[in-house]
């Protein structure tokens, strides 16, 4: 049976990879200076980079049952066909279980219709990369279950590996200690965090340095890179020639071209702030 795919904006995707594949995107609100902005009403990604520079600090919400559940009686009603939701990490937002609520609810009033959501128990252009995955199982043939499957089984080979320029936005949402920012801004050290595969923000390692703390993913890569894997995204927070810097490095030490380098959104981008650089692949593990 025909379905169609959906996932939330905190992918973080491209907008002309989102019309090439005929992507439905549920919108993350967010407040910044007192006004309310969403998908169709966005700030462009510099603007909003250079107010949080500016001392702005932007608020996020989740996305709530009664949101989702419009955004999915909209789909149904205009396409008459099934959805498959690929949803932000419930390790990092309430979101995934409203819009799981929402959807149960959605099917009780549609018989006939299903609606799956997964829970990607990924971030940014991690949770960008399933789609993607999912995106060619489906072109591929594959029904909404067999792609669902696929998914559930192989999520927590979405690795990601992310570096911040600045700990004092990581320190605002409680990531890190008052200690660990100060001491970090003096020595210039830079944390190298991922998500784990509860889908939580973790510290792995410190390097002191940027140049050493893109090294730092290249090398984290190469120790859990899958064999044949060549799907490279990399997502960045306006500096976008560090986010070059390590696509090149990438392509010398394994021959990968990046099939995406994208801005990190707003969502993601009001906690981790200005200058993250973040790289995600399928891996071994986590």
């Amino acid at each position: 049976m025909e379905y169609i795919i959906s996932t939330d904006t905190t992918s973080d995707l491209p907008k002309a990879y989102v019309e090439e594949n005929n992507l439905h995107l549920l919108s993350f609100n967010y407040i910044i200076d007192e006004v309310t902005y969403d998908l169709e009403n966005d700030l462009p990604y510099k603007e909003f980079y250079d107010k949080m520079r500016d001392g702005a600090k932007p608020m996020t919400s989740q996305v709530n049952p009664e949101y989702a559940k419009n955004f999915f009686q909209e789909l149904i009603s205009k396409y008459d066909t099934d959805i498959l939701h690929i949803g932000f990490s419930s390790g990092l937002s309430g979101s995934y279980n409203n819009t799981r609520a929402a959807a149960l609810e959605v099917m009780e009033e549609n018989p006939g219709r299903k609606i799956m959501v997964v829970d990607s128990l990924a971030a940014s252009l991690g949770q960008g990369l399933l789609v993607h995955k999912a995106i060619k199982l489906k072109n591929k043939g594959q029904s909404m279950d067999e792609v669902c499957s696929w998914l559930e089984e192989n999520k927590l080979k979405i690795c990601h590996y992310f570096t911040v320029d600045d700990l004092v936005y990581l320190l605002r949402g409680g990531r890190v200690s008052k200690t660990s920012a100060f001491a970090a801004g003096v020595l210039n050290i830079k944390p190298i965090l991922h998500i784990d595969n509860e889908g939580h923000l973790v510290a792995l390692s410190k390097v002191r340095g940027r140049k050493k703390s893109l090294k730092e993913l290249v090398d984290n890569m190469e120790k859990r890179l899958l064999p044949g894997e060549s799907d490279v995204f990399i997502s960045h927070s306006d500096c976008i020639e560090d986010a070059n810097s390590l696509a090149n490095s990438i392509k010398e030490r394994f021959g990968i071209d990046a099939l995406i380098i994208n801005h990190i959104g707003p969502t993601i981008g009001a906690h981790t702030g200005p200058g993250t650089v973040t790289l995600f692949f399928m891996g071994k593990e986590r």
